[in-house]
């Protein structure tokens, strides 16, 4: 069983300010983190974010999400458990960490655009020794 206590979850924005554009964001992840274990990618505008979203995300250089991936991919509902709201990544040890997201807004038909803030959150652990 695992606990949740040694698990750091820290909170990165981006603001979307002008549509069709590329908005990178670098962000350090916490100091007492050995590994980054998931990702979750939520917004103040679900919706911009479900249509006009596609990113590309680095840990310390190593690409989680290669350029061009939806951001539909990264999302989930609210019919999904909060324990289950987060891919997945492994064990990738983060060091001195940074993550690294390059989000690119596209026009869409069915999503008008207006500012917009994208949210990333990232789920470290202080020791994976007892998994």
């Amino acid at each position: 069983m695992s606990y949740k206590h040694n698990i750091i979850k820290e909170r990165f924005d981006l603001k979307i300010t002008s549509p069709n554009q590329v908005f990178k964001g670098e962000f350090e992840l916490d100091k007492n983190a050995n590994f980054l274990i998931g990702i979750g990618l939520t917004s103040d505008r679900d919706d911009l974010l479900f249509y006009r979203g596609t990113q590309k995300i680095q840990v310390n250089d190593q690409e989680l999400f290669p350029e061009e991936f939806e951001s539909r991919l990264l999302m989930s509902g609210i019919n999904v458990s909060p324990n289950d709201r987060m891919i997945k990544v492994g064990k990738i040890e983060t060091g001195n960490g940074r993550v690294e997201i390059w989000f690119k807004d596209q026009d869409h038909p069915l999503a008008k655009f207006t500012p917009y803030r994208v949210t990333i959150y990232t789920f470290s652990k202080v020791d994976c020794d007892n998994d």
